[in-house]
C-alpha cells in the first residue's frame, strides 16, 4: 500500500542524477541502518542520494582525524569520490567538549572541501531524559556551522518539535539515547530534505533492503500516520531556517 503525501509527481523516466554521500560519525549513523534508508528512500526522486558510512560506536571527531580505532575516515574522504560528507560527533561533545567539536570540525570540514566535496553537520537530538539539553546541541552545532561555512542539518530541530507536539511517538530506543525506527525515519527525512530541497512524493509502509546473498531483510515498518507526521516535523522546521 502506498500513500500520497505530496503533489509532485514522481521523477519522469530519463536518468537518474546521483550524489554520492559519506556519513561520518558513530551509532547514531549505523543504528536501524540509516544509510541504506536514505538510499531506498530516494530511488524515486528526481536526485538519488547513494549513503555509506564510516563509524565505530561512541567515536567523536577526533578519533576519526586521527584514524583511531580502525576508523579510516581521512583516508577515505581523500579518494575524492563523494559529492557529501556528513560528520557528527559524540552525542555528548556539544555538551562536554565543545572545544573539541569545534577544533576537529575545523580540521574535518577543511580536509572534505580540499577533496573536493561539500561539508554537513548532523546536529543531533538531546537523550530522552534530559530534552532542556537541545538548545546547547542545538547552539554548538550552529557555531561550528558559522564557523566552518558548512551546512548543518537540524535533526536536533525536528526530534524537538515531534517531542513537544506529539510525545507519544516513539523516536528513542529502549537506551533513551538511540534512535527507534521511528526515529531514524525522522532523521533519514530531515537529511533528504536539507540535501534535495524536497521529499519524497510517496512512501512505502515497509522497507526491504536486499543483502550480499541478494536476499532481503526488512528495515522497517511504519505507519501512515507515522510516516506522514515526520514529514511534516520536518517541513515545518526546514521551512522556518
Amino acid at each position: 500500500m502506498w500513500l500520497v503525501l505530496f503533489t509532485a509527481p514522481l521523477q519522469a523516466a530519463g536518468k537518474q542524477d546521483t550524489l554520492k554521500v559519506l556519513f561520518v560519525g558513530n551509532s547514531y549513523v549505523y543504528y536501524n541502518n540509516l544509510a541504506q534508508l536514505i538510499n531506498l528512500l530516494t530511488d524515486s526522486m528526481p536526485v538519488k542520494l547513494v549513503c555509506t558510512k564510516s563509524t565505530v560506536g561512541a567515536a567523536h571527531l577526533g578519533e576519526h582525524w586521527r584514524g583511531l580505532r580502525g576508523l579510516r575516515s581521512r583516508a577515505l574522504i581523500a579518494e575524492k569520490k563523494y559529492d557529501i560528507v556528513i560528520i557528527q560527533d559524540n552525542s555528548m561533545w556539544p555538551l562536554e567538549h565543545k572545544d573539541s567539536l569545534m577544533y576537529y570540525g575545523q580540521l574535518l570540514t577543511d580536509w572534505i572541501r580540499t577533496a573536493g566535496a561539500r561539508p554537513y553537520l548532523y546536529s543531533t537530538w538531546a537523550r530522552q531524559k534530559t530534552p532542556e539539553t537541545q538548545s546547547a546541541i542545538t547552539a554548538a552545532y550552529t557555531e561550528l556551522a558559522t564557523a566552518t561555512g558548512a551546512i548543518r542539518v537540524p535533526v536536533g530541530d525536528a526530534w524537538e518539535l515531534a517531542r513537544q507536539q506529539k510525545p507519544e511517538m516513539v523516536l528513542f530506543h529502549p537506551d533513551g539515547s538511540h534512535p527507534s525506527p521511528l526515529g531514524t525515519f525522522l532523521i533519514a527525512l530531515s537529511f533528504i530534505k536539507k540535501i534535495t530541497g524536497t521529499l519524497p512524493a510517496r512512501f512505502r509502509q515497509v522497507y526491504n533492503y536486499p543483502d550480499k546473498d541478494g536476499e532481503s531483510f526488512r528495515l522497517m515498518q511504519l505507519t501512515d500516520e507515522e510516516m506522514k507526521l515526520c514529514a511534516g516535523f520536518v517541513e515545518q522546521v526546514q521551512t522556518q531556517q
